[in-house]
């Protein structure tokens, strides 16, 4: 287990099987934050018999971060990875592009699970298999999101379908355009994402 994965996740995040492996550390680092503010109210009754403490303000202040590691507990819970299958045959169709798995956007109305993301040049291409949102929608947040880091020209096209993902990853396969511009887009989708 790597311990600096538990507070940061900058290095990992977009790697393939990146959200099923990110839920241990989401749990392990909920159980320590509560471990923390429980013992921390133990020590205070225990020393001074009484709750009325700073010990027990400070076990209080604690459950903030700890609740708030709940939250993200739940949301990686919430959501699974590509199928091996399905990544290995998107591994095959994507190989050369700039790709991200596991991108979890999240706007003020919904959240969007985009399972798989390859970017080639201003073009980003997307596989999110849930019907419970819309592909326009998404499109329309992360070119939102992309123009506030001012990559205006960009086009977003998300697919529902695999078939029809893997045969659009073939097409920018060929197409391989300026990579300077795809590492830009992917920071920025990387930082926006859970």
């Amino acid at each position: 287990m790597d311990l600096k994965r538990l507070f940061a996740t900058s290095g990992v995040k977009g790697l393939r099987n990146y959200l099923n492996s990110q839920k241990k550390y989401e749990v392990a680092r909920t159980v320590i934050y509560f471990l923390i503010s429980f013992s921390l109210l133990a020590a205070g009754w225990i020393t001074t018999g009484t709750r009325n403490n700073l010990l027990t303000i400070v076990a209080v202040l604690g459950c903030l971060p700890a609740c708030k590691s709940l939250v993200e507990t739940i949301m990686y819970c919430k959501y699974h990875s590509l199928s091996k299958e399905e990544a290995d045959e998107v591994e095959n169709h994507s190989e050369g592009l700039f790709c991200l798995y596991d991108m979890i956007f999240t706007s003020r109305e919904k959240t969007y699970p985009v399972l798989h993301l390859a970017v080639c040049g201003n073009t980003v291409a997307g596989y999110m298999p849930s019907d419970k949102v819309s592909e326009a929608d998404c499109a329309k947040h992360l070119d939102t999101c992309l123009k506030v880091d001012n990559y205006t020209n960009v086009t977003i096209k998300l697919y529902k379908d695999f078939s029809q993902y893997t045969k659009r990853l073939e097409q920018l396969r060929q197409l391989q355009a300026q990579q300077d511009v795809s590492a830009g887009i992917l920071n920025t989708l990387k930082s926006i994402a859970l």
